[in-house]
């Protein structure tokens, strides 16, 4: 485990406690993962009320419940990614079944249907689930109580459709991917559909006029695994949060991750605290941001946050069907972290030279009527503007041709900055999205 501070942990406990206490939790774990691994665990209370005082650790399997649908969009996006679909295929070119039109996969990840929440029938009354054929039946009976991209609402009919379309491009049943795609090369050996017979903590139900509990069962969701069948610790899940940290090309891409976090609906109409992704709940606190995933089945509520600019993540799980919010106690460890013990910056590596093509480039030009500072860091082109907030990152460049570079990162990423000189050699002019960059200040049109 990465170190952090003693009494760093000793706030963390009393955290826990203070959750565990007020939401009459009988058994909880939180941790911390950061630096690529699971930094610090700890749990409170009982793991199995049968066996009063051992609390859960680490290593205590919990129902994850819709924490799983992380794992089939990262599976929809690799399949993407290997040609076999795009976003914006329409579900029946997929699942030629579906007799419901114009529904792409983009909407289905984001929560964008407008499909309504459940499965056909009462699932959630008789606890009784479909299979893969009634599931695609009973889609084809479900109703679209919405227009698409009008507003987010929730959807676990979406999820367990693309677990169906998952199995169906990949040749095998929608775990049997998982595993082979994400579960397998991340080590994460304890995410299982259902326990898997390991340490693992007993679900209850707290009734509110008495502090009693009482056992909740286990279900077997079929074919509406992919939307919440997994369960799993905290030691694999804070694999699964370094992955999304630092992704591996194995299981998916940094780009296509990248392109996972970025807000496709809000889902907080009111105060904008929460977006949805590509499977992605983005979660704003302050001024810090948040991906990742609550969960909740019957006896279990978790949850798994990363803020990616730290690589910093929390993970709280509870074995109570009414808990605490699972969000909301997993960015509060992280936070605790980020402030009283944070990372020791790298220090600063001097540069050992300046491109000959962009030595008479550095320094200041304007566009726009502003300033913008060309300079090189690590050997690559960047500009920053002097009136940008500094938490913004400047823009950086890749030289493509001769005087012709692409914005990789920042402002204007993907644009070109075009490079003009005169007979000399000199630069006179830069061009960058088009727009025309020069040594002095002007007016639109002076130069002409």
């Amino acid at each position: 485990m990465t170190e952090i501070a003693a009494q760093t942990q000793s706030a963390l406990h009393r955290l826990l406690t203070e959750r565990q206490t007020k939401g009459r939790v009988p058994g909880l774990v939180g941790a911390v993962a950061r630096g690529g691994s699971l930094a610090w665990a700890d749990g409170v209370g009982s793991a199995d009320l049968d066996d009063p005082g051992v609390a859960p650790t680490a290593d205590s399997q919990y129902l994850i419940a819709s924490q799983s649908k992380t794992l089939t969009a990262v599976a929809i996006m690799a399949l993407r990614d290997e040609g076999k679909l795009t976003l914006d295929d329409q579900l029946q070119s997929l699942i030629p079944e579906s007799k419901h039109a114009s529904i792409t996969v983009r909407q289905l990840l984001s929560h964008i249907s407008g499909m309504q929440r459940e499965p056909v029938g009462d699932v959630w009354d008789e606890m009784k689930f479909p299979d893969r054929k009634e599931l695609v039946s009973g889609w084809n009976e479900a109703e679209r109580i919405g227009k698409p991209h009008h507003r987010f609402h929730y959807s676990n009919l979406a999820y367990s459709m693309l677990g169906e379309i998952v199995a169906r491009l990949d040749g095998r049943s929608w775990y049997e991917s998982i595993q082979a795609r994400i579960l397998q090369p991340l080590e994460m050996r304890r995410t299982t559909v259902g326990m898997d017979g390991g340490p693992a903590a007993q679900g209850y139900y707290v009734p509110p006029f008495s502090d009693v509990p009482v056992k909740e069962p286990l279900l077997d969701l079929g074919a509406m695994d992919a939307c919440g069948g997994l369960a799993s610790t905290a030691e694999d899940l804070a694999k699964w949060a370094m992955f999304l940290a630092d992704p591996v090309d194995e299981v998916l891409a940094k780009d296509t991750l990248d392109e996972m976090c970025q807000p496709q609906i809000m889902a907080d109409l009111d105060r904008w605290q929460l977006g949805f992704g590509l499977g992605f709940m983005l979660f704003r606190l302050g001024e810090r941001i948040f991906i990742g995933h609550t969960g909740g089945m019957p006896g279990h509520i978790t949850g798994t946050f990363l803020h990616r600019e730290s690589g910093t993540a929390g993970i709280a799980l509870m074995n109570t069907t009414s808990a605490p919010d699972p969000a909301g106690l997993a960015t509060d460890l992280v936070i605790k972290v980020l402030e009283d013990d944070p990372e020791l910056q790298t220090a600063w590596v001097p540069g050992t030279a300046v491109p000959a093509e962009l030595v008479d480039v550095l320094g200041t030009w304007f566009t726009e009527g502003q300033p913008f500072v060309f300079s090189v860091r690590e050997g690559k082109l960047q500009a920053t503007s002097p009136a940008a907030p500094a938490h913004k990152p400047p823009a950086v460049f890749e030289q493509i041709a001769p005087d012709l570079y692409r914005t990789t990162a920042g402002r204007e990423t993907g644009e070109l900055l075009r490079i003009t000189r005169n007979e000399s050699g000199t630069p006179t002019t830069l061009h960058w999205a088009t727009y025309l960059c020069t040594r002095q200040p002007l007016a639109f049109g002076q130069h002409l």
